[in-house]
């Protein structure tokens, strides 16, 4: 028996390299000013996709919502073994906050049924945890946090055990459910030379009408029919294709707003040079001591 597996994976701001403009006035994330890339914990929760598929047998759909410049999360999704992506693109979808986010992914995951969901526990540019339990909450899922392990998987029942931060707990749930994975649950296969130059032009259609914009000549009807005989098409699904009400999207649907954002910058009072050798350790060791920084 095989398991369709849908994997929620967001390409997010690389906050190993913030800068002051990291933030806009308005307090959303200036996205512009850093390098994009795949968010850490979900390439965990694609990794765990891949595993059961290839135990189990089944098929792995990522889906990310953002810019079409998203389609490259999704297309390293394919790289690592997805067998299907699809790209939730609309202006409508802007400043969507963690309830927002939910339910627009929500209805995207409803029109897939799947057997597994799985999602990363947060992503870095939020660190909120809760986007993951707040779709299962609208599709009346039952959810599986924090999973660190897959215990079992047989028929319509799965065991996970969670690492509950000082302690493990095995759940057993019966599927469909959703699974918010960690990031010490395994170590995400590299991408697959096979598939990498297999899938290396696969596009999302507004891909195509950017490239063509500096082509006129190209009929971007005809490559969207090429790519997708080909099976490179990156679907492409908007709110009206979700059948989504609008009220709930958007920075309409978002009722959490930014009162203020304040700059923090920690600077030293005083600074010493430590000797980088034994005696400039021992030295400085002694000297926290004394200080009662360290005891």
């Amino acid at each position: 028996m095989g398991y369709n597996c849908v994997v929620l994976v967001k390409q997010v701001p690389d906050t190993k390299r913030i800068t002051g403009q990291a933030m806009n006035e308005d307090g959303t994330v200036n996205r512009a000013a850093l390098p994009a890339v795949f968010n850490p914990e979900d390439l965990n929760a694609l990794e765990l996709a891949l595993q059961i598929k290839d135990q189990y047998g089944g098929s792995v759909t990522v889906i990310a919502m953002g810019l079409p410049a998203a389609a490259a999360v999704l297309r390293e999704g394919l790289y690592r073994g997805a067998d299907r992506a699809i790209l939730i693109t609309d202006r409508r979808c802007a400043a969507s906050d963690t309830l927002a986010t939910s339910y627009i992914l929500s209805c995207g995951v409803k029109k897939l049924n799947p057997d597994i969901v799985l999602c990363g526990r947060q992503a870095i540019d939020g660190d909120t945890a809760q986007v993951g339990p707040q779709i299962a909450e609208k599709l009346n899922l039952p959810q599986i946090t924090y999973v660190e392990t897959l215990v079992s998987l047989a028929g319509k029942a799965i065991v996970a055990k969670r690492n509950l931060g000082n302690g493990w707990q095995e759940v057993r749930s019966q599927l469909p459910a959703l699974l918010t994975v960690i990031d010490t649950a395994n170590e995400p296969r590299v991408p697959r030379a096979r598939q990498l130059m297999k899938c290396k032009s696969a596009q999302c259609r507004l891909e195509v009408e950017a490239a063509a914009q500096n082509a006129p000549s190209v009929d971007v009807d005809a490559v969207c029919r090429d790519l997708k005989t080909r099976g490179l098409l990156i679907e492409q699904w908007n709110l009206d294709d979700l059948k989504a009400d609008l009220q709930w999207c958007g920075r309409d649907g978002s009722p959490t707003k930014v009162h203020r954002i304040q700059s923090v910058v920690l600077a030293a009072k005083e600074s010493k040079i430590v000797e980088p050798s034994q005696s400039g350790i021992d030295t400085m060791v002694h000297e926290l001591i004394v200080d009662h920084t360290i005891g």
